[in-house]
């Protein structure tokens, strides 16, 4: 059984979706037994409290600075016995020494295609007021290992989402939420936990690869 770790700074609404995918049978070979926020007031945590799953708020706040920060996050990670950590909207960088700590053990969503609007700046409704902006037509979420770069680790799943004519950000946001990244997400984690993605060269091999909307 997979030991996962999500860590969220909001509702955690890619967090319910995996907790539903757990209960439904979707994800297999995995259980959530840590949840981690660096937001005291995050709805994340409350959802965690209803599942009986362990959380706690760990905020840079807290310290002096961020390298406490980084190691006590580290140290609760490592406390936890995780296997695999989710960032599911966390919105604080992941240092090199988390990072290397857990070599390809780290996936994330990203509310677009990488490498389209990602990268430093891009994040949360930023990413669709940018892809409504530059008039693409197509958008969608990607599920990503994590690297030392930002958004720049080997890609696991993608899935498109068409974008309407009379598309705000916010509708927008919500649309790719409801038909890529609460279905990608979760799967991707199903196939890591039954050992069905492997990295090899930067790339990821799977045997699945989910594209169509």
């Amino acid at each position: 059984m997979l030991k996962v770790g999500v860590l969220v700074s909001g509702g955690g609404t890619n967090l319910q979706a995996i907790l539903d995918a757990i209960d439904s049978g979707k994800i297999t070979n995995a259980e959530v037994s840590l949840i981690i926020s660096n937001n005291p007031g995050a709805y994340a945590l409350e959802r965690a409290k209803k599942h009986n799953i362990e959380a706690v708020c760990i905020s840079p706040k807290q310290f002096e600075n961020r390298e406490e920060f980084h190691r006590a996050l580290l140290a609760k990670l490592k406390e936890s016995g995780v296997e695999l950590i989710v960032l599911a909207g966390f919105l604080v960088a992941i240092p090199p020494m988390i990072v290397e700590a857990y070599p390809n053990k780290i996936i994330n969503i990203h509310p677009s295609l990488i490498p389209s609007f990602c990268g430093v700046g891009y994040y949360g409704l930023h990413v669709h007021e940018k892809a409504l902006e530059r008039g693409v037509r197509v958008t969608g979420a990607t599920v990503h290992f994590v690297d030392t770069g930002t958004d720049t680790g080997p890609i696991i799943l993608q899935k498109a989402v068409k974008i309407k004519s009379d598309d705000t950000p916010e509708v927008l946001q919500r649309r790719v939420m409801e038909k890529a990244e609460w279905k990608i997400l979760p799967k991707a984690i199903n196939l890591i936990a039954n050992d069905k993605v492997k990295v090899v060269d930067g790339r990821v091999e799977t045997e699945e690869f989910d594209t169509e909307e």
